[in-house]
């Protein structure tokens, strides 16, 4: 049987879509919000009816009936944290995707229009897969040395999974056959440890820990971290837009863009090329401390994300890294992909989707 499967994927500014036949995309669109279209609103929440609209008529615009559509997959929100999986969308997750407990963010509108568009259409689902607050860290990994502080899961679940599956199907096993250091490179990087089939430790990619990226300023040392925090020179939203969205290379040399700064050291510009080198020192370290967590038991090491495109910054890493396990490298991330894939595999029966509580 053929399956009709919508993606859906919003960011700050814009909105993914894609149309996929099976796994066969049929069309995959970004659709762009202005400032001032996004500005309308006061909460993230608000931008509901709005996205929905123009996902619906970019659908029909693209000759694709809506009554056609089996299932919708948005890409799931700051919900409270969950383990990997494909949930269907049930007024438990609703309510938490209106309400996010761990802070607004555009993608918390992926499930609610998902599941705004099937309730009108026969027999369609709604679901999210693999959240970003996807977590299955072993409890030893959550202490810090302060009880208020624990450490918590928040990292690129959906393209991490989708990853390990395709690298595990590649070799001829299951992902729950292999250990796995999985490093997604893009505007936050995030480093985990997948022992068997689950996350089992991970940095907090958002604004907690691990590598500085071309926007994020990753671990930081806590008593300087303090002192700039009543300096009386910085307000609280201040700093937290100097750990994420002004920190890491856009801190030092003012763009986020990591090919843009790889490319000027390659140039000769002496500042851009520490910047490279430290980010991947940073890379590497990280990586290496997972390998650990891993108990030295390590089938395979894999890159991904955007800067996975730059083979230079690849290949420093894998010298650094390589005698740990091979070193795989998968540029780019197809999240639109990794949503039909979940979704496609509830509707065949591959998995059971899980319930939301």
């Amino acid at each position: 049987m053929d399956y009709t499967i919508l993606a859906i994927n919003p960011g700050s500014t814009s909105t993914k879509i894609a149309i996929y036949k099976n796994e066969s995309p049929v069309f995959v669109k970004t659709l762009r919000h202005s400032s001032e279209e996004i500005g309308r609103y006061a909460k993230v929440s608000d931008q509901f009816q709005f996205r929905k609209d123009i996902i619906v008529k970019a659908v029909e615009e693209e000759g694709v009936k809506m009554s056609d559509i089996n299932a919708i997959v948005g890409r799931g929100g700051l919900v409270k944290p969950i383990e990997s999986g494909v949930y269907e969308v049930n007024e438990a997750l609703k309510n938490d995707l209106i309400n996010p407990p761990m802070g607004e963010h555009a993608s918390n509108l992926g499930g609610l229009i998902a599941a705004d568009i099937a309730k009108d259409i026969p027999g369609a689902r709604a679901f999210i897969a693999d959240p970003v607050v996807v977590d299955e860290m072993e409890d030893v990994a959550r202490f810090t040395g302060l009880p208020e502080l624990p450490r918590v899961s928040i990292f690129h679940a959906l393209n991490q999974k989708a990853i390990a599956r395709a690298y595990a199907k590649s070799v001829g096993k299951k992902y729950e056959e292999l250990n796995l250091v999985i490093a997604h490179l893009g505007g936050g990087i995030s480093i985990g440890a997948h022992r068997l089939g689950r996350v089992v430790d991970v940095n907090n990619a958002l604004d907690g820990e691990g590598p500085f990226s071309p926007e994020r300023a990753g671990s930081l040392p806590t008593g300087a971290l303090a002192k700039l925090c009543f300096s009386g020179k910085y307000t609280l939203a201040e700093i937290k837009k100097m750990i994420n969205g002004k920190g890491g290379m856009v801190a030092h040399v003012g763009t986020n863009s990591a090919k843009d700064i790889s490319d000027r050291a390659e140039a000769g510009d002496a500042k851009c090329a520490a910047i490279v080198e430290a980010l991947i020192y940073n890379i590497a370290k990280m990586i290496g401390s997972m390998s650990v967590v891993l108990r030295g038991k390590v089938d395979a090491i894999l890159i991904t994300g955007g800067i996975a495109y730059d083979k230079y910054i690849c290949a420093e890493v894998e010298k650094m890294v390589g005698t740990i396990a091979p070193v795989k490298v998968f540029p780019g991330e197809d999240e639109m992909g990794a949503l039909a894939e979940n979704g496609l595999n509830v509707l065949t029966g591959e998995v059971a989707p899980k319930e939301y509580k």
